[in-house]
């Protein structure tokens, strides 16, 4: 089994994994650990600790919490896989002959969020444009200029995504980043379901800079051609919280799509246990995701394809099916409706794991757009609907940044104004209903209104 094994090595070798000017390798934080094979090819990751309020609960998600990548604090993370038959002896004894030994803990496969559907595509980009409100947002300055994007899946071909949109594509290739076992050059990947996703983003948010990051093409053992493994998302996220960082306060923006999640337990300990992913907020990517929430960043994950009119031939979970950072309350969790404003039978229904009120909101799917797989087949799944609602995001944060709207209020905001589709308010099928950019919109410019008043 593969896992990520959390140590808390000598101060001085956490501050170089935590330092972007630095490069501590494996052998450098980890001397051999017995019975684990290192995998040598994985950079260490600094996991930052959580502080909460005084007397609060380190793991609670449901209080504000700072993070301290502090030498004295933080850990640090390596990878790892473990014999099957020798699994659950090692996970007991590691911590006991190492004490510097934090933790073990799962490092699932993550697979793209397809659909299993095969129905022709309904209405085009143009209706998902006109729906989220683009031209109103664009007329106000809202059209993501200066705001970084990333796109988190099998990477963007740039040279696609601008033909079929008809104009630019701002590729920010500086602040891209790859898995080391993956090749190629930003903006430069075979035409696949990261291009449809960096398509789909630049519905709403036109101008705003794409950062390339294939998680999904990194190898492994046994590995398909189009899946990873969370670690690669955790170094990936680590990445992105120096890209953070080097943003000014004042104008920090940052969006994060993620059309991607594990479908089965098959790769994870079970509920329960310590190393747990799917239930488990004390999870290293989950913690790394609340810290990257706290910072500034708009975190967005697909709900997933496991809804129960019609789930995805891989989803393996009995129920609950909205697992991990898919379900993380600091995180935005997108199910996906057609332009009709109707749920697509796949999209995953709630509750979720580490928040039952998942999913939070829905965006529009199973639409022609960006033609990444054929003329004839739409851009589906939750896959499409997550990168529409970042784009609405990064749309905002053009002139909203971090410091003026924290990624907090803003999921509140869009929850708030959502178009709800049931009776009773929330509900798992849609969440508190479809996103509405004009609802948004509005209370922006009630609340800059309010501002303004005290401010004279």
């Amino acid at each position: 089994m593969r896992v990520l094994i959390q140590l808390r090595p000598s101060p001085d070798l956490v501050a170089a994994v935590a330092d972007p000017g630095q490069t501590a390798t494996t052998a450098d934080v980890a001397d051999g650990l017995p019975g684990v094979v290192l995998d040598p090819s994985f950079v260490p990751v600094a996991v930052p600790r959580p502080v909460p309020a005084p007397g609060g609960d380190p793991l609670s998600l449901d209080q504000p919490l700072d993070f301290s990548l502090a030498a004295e604090d933080a850990s640090v993370l390596v990878r790892g896989e473990i014999s099957d038959d020798e699994l659950s002896t090692r996970v007991a004894l590691l911590p006991t002959l190492r004490s510097d030994v934090v933790g073990i803990f799962a490092d699932p496969v993550i697979e793209s969020s397809f659909t299993c559907g095969g129905d022709a595509p309904v209405g085009d980009w143009r209706d998902v444009e006109r729906l989220i409100g683009a031209a109103a947002l664009q007329a106000e300055g809202l059209d993501g200029a200066g705001v970084a994007l990333a796109v988190l899946d099998t990477g963007i071909n740039a040279a696609h995504v601008a033909r079929h949109l008809g104009r630019g594509v701002n590729l920010d290739a500086e602040r891209s980043w790859n898995p080391s076992s993956v090749s190629g050059r930003p903006g430069e990947f075979e035409v696949d379901h990261g291009t449809m996703c960096a398509f789909d983003t630049l519905i709403g948010a036109p101008q705003a800079s794409l950062i390339d990051i294939p998680v999904l093409l990194s190898s492994r053992p046994g590995g398909s051609a189009l899946d990873g493994l969370l670690s690669d998302a955790v170094a990936a996220f680590a990445h992105l919280r120096t890209v953070l960082d080097a943003q000014p306060a004042d104008t920090r923006a940052l969006v994060i799509s993620n059309s991607w999640g594990s479908f089965s337990p098959r790769w994870d300990f079970p509920p329960g246990h310590p190393g747990n992913y799917s239930d488990n907020a004390a999870h290293p990517f989950n913690l790394i995701v609340a810290s990257l929430d706290r910072a500034g960043a708009d975190v967005l994950f697909a709900a997933g394809n496991c809804g129960r009119d019609c789930k995805d031939g891989r989803c393996a979970y009995p129920d609950r099916p909205i697992v991990g950072a898919n379900s993380h309350p600091r995180a935005l969790s997108i199910g996906g409706v057609d332009v009709t404003g109707e749920r697509v039978g796949y999209s995953s229904q709630g509750p979720g794991r580490l928040a039952a009120r998942k999913p939070d909101v829905c965006a529009y799917t199973h639409f022609s757009g960006s033609k990444a797989f054929g003329d004839g087949e739409p851009d589906s799944g939750t896959s499409a609907a997550c990168p529409v609602a970042a784009g609405l995001v990064a749309a905002i944060r053009t002139h909203w940044p971090a410091s003026r709207l924290s990624p907090s209020q803003l999921r509140s905001l869009l929850r708030r104004t959502a178009e709800d589709r049931s009776e009773v308010g929330y509900d798992f099928d849609y969440g508190y209903g479809v996103v509405d950019a004009a609802g948004v919109l509005a209370a922006l410019q009630r609340r800059a209104k309010r501002v303004a008043s005290l401010i004279s």
